[in-house]
């Protein structure tokens, strides 16, 4: 499901997403727009994540499971 919104943006940017559109690189302006709050969703994810793995650190109970197979299990190419 979609909903359709009004974006007020600035000529500049009106301008690039219709040259993005014009020259192939983007099927319309509304997926240049929708791909590029995916990218943004996407970083604050990977901030928060970040924060998250600052503030507790990277240790969890699959540490031992993984130090245990890297020393027994051997992959072939």
């Amino acid at each position: 499901m979609s909903t359709q919104i009004a974006v007020r943006l600035p000529d500049e940017m009106v301008a690039f997403l219709d040259r993005a559109v014009a020259e192939g690189r983007a099927p319309s302006r509304a997926a240049l727009v929708a791909s590029a709050v995916e990218r943004e969703m996407r970083r604050l994810l990977a901030e928060y994540d970040a924060a998250t793995l600052q503030r507790q650190g990277a240790a969890d109970d699959l540490d031992d499971l993984v130090r245990w197979t890297s020393a027994h299990v051997k992959l072939e190419d």
